[in-house]
């Protein structure tokens, strides 16, 4: 695993062609004589020796297609923010490797928290993280418990967190970006994975290349019967069954050597069964329902979710001119399927509830080298989006004086709702001295539709080189995070009044968008040949911090605010690599509070609403300390691995007064690759995934926003045969 980095980038070559619009203003005010290069950058030698060798020996089409995708990466820069790069050869020394979820994949970087339903919590926030596909912004899809992505088609994948630089707006708890195969070299490969819980995962990737074409292709079939999570410590789950199609498309045209047109084509179709909760008294009676129907282990609700994902750029780079523009369409959707006798006998109300939520945005990016001081970088963002919530409802109406009767009574509750986000940002990555690199900006962010609300978001972070091997750093941001599309409406509290359903608090204010201040230093130290290290500390100070919780039996999650929110850590992330061997380890200590509920208060119980608004309370998702690390050797055509990953447990109990127990898994690996002729490989592999069996919970079914019990993956053996050609 690669050790945060927080350089900037080397130096670019000049050129005749003029930047535009905001670029152009401001490099008017900022002209000034050129000076020797000043430059601060912590770069691989060996892996850039590999490249130029690499490119010398490719056609011509294809090493111009690489400079106009190594121009992008001075587009979108990470300037001063904390970023851990986990590459193709790293996924492949991970558990599983490249068949493990993209989740456990993330869960190996510093500050990642493990959660239910395969969540992930960054540096203590629920989780608000932003994706990026080769640099370009992916609108927020509906949570669910399918992964859009699969570790199958990234070449590299960085966790970039801290003091965002300006480009970075809305979803800044992390930044997820994601660069992918492509269609550079001919060949592919054909993989079956499967082992434990009747996992049974077959995939295909193809690349190649004609003339100025070429293309990448990755699809997966995977069908098990653990599907999310256990809701005992037993070793089957009951009906946790899940199906799920996953498939994805990278086609490239090089217009010529300084241009490129990129289109990204993904999708998934998942199916999941909800396991099932045991031992559970029944709440309430039901007319005519059979006796079988008053035993929890019999209910059977279910979720389909379907994700689409479509993205066409146009990158070009021009000597000191480089910027890429890109239009993104999403379509994500949620069906939640009922057990319309169980939910009603044991919680009350069936709810069939149908969510989508449709996204078309537009981003552009550009950066100029105006001098060997200044690099400008301006661009925006635009994002429409659309959501529509149709449920429908059956439950028991309750009488004046209490009666509850048993037949029940059906309640649609249908809503839509549409709005727009937008950014700007604008910022110059100045060099006023060898060695220190500062970048400062702003950006400004404005949500619309649902509700009104804009910010004007400086930015700062400054990087200085102390010795060839310490580089220390500090930044100020201040965030403007919208809420999720997809909140309820008012009509929803109304709706249920005088039924099982109602809630026993009726207030419902509207959700805020969170505004917060951050604060982040750090310093990246080389101990010796191949060994590197990092510490960072960080804070964050918030007004209406968001967060999200699971409220009812529905798998859905509903957002609120805290009026006050804080949130503050230390990570330490060390990497060795020495020959065939390699080894890494991160830890992290993390406190994330919030004070008194000021939206969406009837998702609470009263006792819990009062006791919030005058304590500082935990948020469910903090988790004082995060731990993971991992060895690898590759002895001639043999890849022995182990890792570990781990944590103090997330919080329970009334308000989140309490903690669930600590827990860590070991996992084990070995894979043999035997070459057969020519570019053809035959690759096997087995994975033990927490050897010692230890029975972890992630949660009891008690908190802020927890509705369920849900336990980790029991020991488990996976095999995998790829054939690559």
């Amino acid at each position: 695993m690669n050790t945060r980095l927080s350089a900037s980038d080397s130096s670019r070559r000049r050129s005749s062609l003029a930047p535009v619009s905001l670029v152009a203003l401001y490099g008017c005010l900022l002209m000034t004589p050129n000076s020797p290069a000043q430059q601060t950058s912590v770069s691989n030698s060996t892996a850039s020796s590999s490249a130029i060798t690499n490119a010398l020996n490719l056609p011509e089409v294809v090493v111009y297609g690489q400079q106009i995708d190594h121009a992008m990466d001075r587009v979108v820069p990470s300037l001063g923010a904390n970023q851990y790069t986990i590459n193709e050869q790293q996924i492949t020394d991970q558990s599983q490797g490249e068949n493990a979820p993209l989740s456990q994949t993330l869960l190996r970087a510093p500050g990642m928290a493990e959660d239910q339903y395969g969540q992930l919590h960054l540096r203590g926030e629920h989780a608000f993280l932003q994706y990026r596909i080769d640099d370009v912004l992916l609108p927020e899809n509906l949570q669910g418990f399918g992964e859009e992505f699969s570790p199958r088609f990234i070449k590299s994948l960085s966790v970039i967190d801290g003091t965002l630089p300006a480009q970075f707006g809305f979803a800044t708890a992390g930044i997820i970006d994601i660069h992918t195969k492509n269609g550079s070299t001919n060949g592919g490969d054909l993989t079956m994975y499967g082992g434990a819980f009747n996992t049974l995962n077959p995939s295909f990737e193809f690349s190649g290349t004609s003339g100025k074409w070429s293309i990448y292709l990755q699809g997966s079939y995977l069908f098990d019967s653990l599907g999310i999570n256990n809701t005992t410590s037993a070793r089957n789950a009951i009906h946790d069954n899940t199906w799920q199609y996953k498939g994805f498309a990278d086609i490239s045209y090089l217009i010529d050597e300084t241009s490129k047109v990129n289109l990204l084509l993904g999708g998934n179709h998942n199916y999941f069964q909800i396991p099932a909760n045991p031992g559970q008294p029944f709440q309430y009676n039901l007319n005519a329902a059979p006796q079988s129907a008053y035993d929890s282990s019999n209910v059977a609700d279910n979720q389909v979710e379907q994700n689409y994902t479509g993205i066409l750029s146009f990158k070009k780079t021009d000597g000191d001119l480089s910027f890429q523009l890109s239009g993104v369409f999403q379509q994500s959707g949620i069906n939640f399927m009922p057990d319309q006798q169980g939910d009603l006998i044991f919680n009350g109300v069936s709810s069939a509830i149908q969510r989508q939520l449709f996204a078309e945005g537009l981003n552009e990016d550009t950066s100029y080298h105006l001098n060997d001081q200044h690099t400008l970088r301006a661009g925006f963002t635009f994002t429409f989006e659309n959501a529509s919530i149709n449920s429908q409802n059956q439950t028991f109406p309750v009488a004046p004086d209490g009666t509850i009767g048993t037949s029940p009574i059906s309640i649609p509750n249908n809503s839509a709702l549409s709005g727009a986000l937008w950014g700007f940002y604008l910022q110059d990555e100045w060099k006023p001295i060898q060695h220190l690199t500062v970048n400062f900006g702003a950006r400004f962010d404005a949500v619309t539709g649902w509700l009104n609300q804009n910010q004007i978001s400086p930015r700062i972070n400054a990087s200085y080189e102390l010795t060839t091997n310490t580089v220390i750093h500090a930044g100020y941001a201040r965030y403007f995070t919208p809420p999720p599309l997809e909140t309820i409406p008012q009509s929803t509290v109304t709706a249920f009044a005088g039924t099982t359903a109602a809630p026993e608090v009726s207030q419902s204010s509207p959700i805020q968008s969170e505004r917060s201040h951050y604060f982040d230093a750090g310093v990246t130290q080389k101990l010796a040949k191949g060994w590197n290290s990092g510490l960072d500390a960080y804070l964050k100070l918030a007004d209406q911090q968001l967060d999200e919780g699971q409220f009812g039996n529905a798998v859905i999650y509903s957002p609120f605010n805290y009026q006050h929110g804080r949130i503050y850590g230390l990570e330490l992330t060390t990497d060795y690599q020495k020959g065939g061997f390699r080894a890494y380890g991160n830890a992290a200590v993390s406190v994330a509070q919030g004070m008194n509920i000021t939206s969406a208060q009837f998702l609470f119980g009263q006792q819990e609403l009062n006791y919030i608004q005058n304590h500082w309370v935990y948020l469910d998702h903090d988790q004082r300390v995060t731990f993971s690390t991992g060895v690898s050797y590759q002895w001639y055509k043999t890849l022995f691995l182990a890792d570990l990953t781990g944590g103090t447990g997330l919080r329970t109990g009334f308000a989140n007064t309490q903690s669930m127990p600590a827990y860590a898994t070991v996992n084990l690996g070995i894979q043999q690759t035997f070459h057969i002729t020519g570019n053809q490989e035959l690759k096997l592999r087995l994975d033990v995934v927490n050897v010692l069996n230890t029975p972890y919970e992630l949660r009891n079914g008690s908190g802020i926003g927890v509705a369920a019990p849900s336990y980790g993956m029991p020991r488990g053996l996976f095999g995998t045969v790829s054939y690559a050609f």
